[in-house]
């Protein structure tokens, strides 16, 4: 029998870890999934085998893509606080930095410190010249969160699924703060 292993890279930086999704993980990611909190990301999603799917999904992301979305976590507690990183979905128009934080890191700048993170493996370690964001137009703290990175918004993308989303584009990785 042959094992196929997707390396998924930890990380601790700051006041976070970033780590691949685990089992202990999944009942603050279904909470999320479940909440208003994920429409963003086409949610709710109420159901636990939903849920389930979709964090499967961020493990198989690294297994094609060979990065993705890590799910991070409080550096002391291991708490899973959201799941942050740089990702390509069939249907997104390029690839970018997402974040979905939980209910319990809204408002501790989180997302900040996390994007900014991911940012930077995807400039310096995955050689991307250039990343977008995408964000539903009603999704005011995200669009205040990326203007805070440093990205401007570009344009529209209509998504087959999540319906319009805006683009935003961030600096180059010469012009970032990293």
């Amino acid at each position: 029998m042959t094992r196929t292993v997707s390396p998924i890279p930890t990380f601790e930086a700051g006041r976070l870890r970033y780590r691949a999704p685990r089992m202990d993980d999944f009942e603050a990611y279904h909470a999320f999934c479940a909440s208003d909190r994920s429409v963003g990301v086409g949610g709710p999603f109420p159901h636990r085998s939903d849920a389930f799917g979709r964090m499967a999904g961020l493990i198989g992301h690294w297994h094609l893509r060979g990065y993705g979305r890590w799910m991070v976590a409080d550096l002391e507690t291991d708490a899973p606080l959201g799941v942050v990183g740089p990702m390509f979905p069939e249907d997104w128009p390029e690839p970018e930095i997402a974040w979905s934080v939980f209910e319990n890191a809204e408002g501790k700048g989180i997302a900040h410190e996390a994007a900014l993170f991911a940012r930077s493996y995807a400039y310096r370690t995955l050689g991307w010249p250039t990343v977008i964001s995408c964000i539903k137009p009603d999704n005011a703290r995200s669009a205040a969160l990326a203007r805070r990175l440093g990205a401007t918004l570009e344009g529209d993308y209509d998504h087959p699924v999540i319906g319009t989303v805006q683009i935003w584009r961030h600096p180059s990785p010469n012009e970032a703060e990293t």
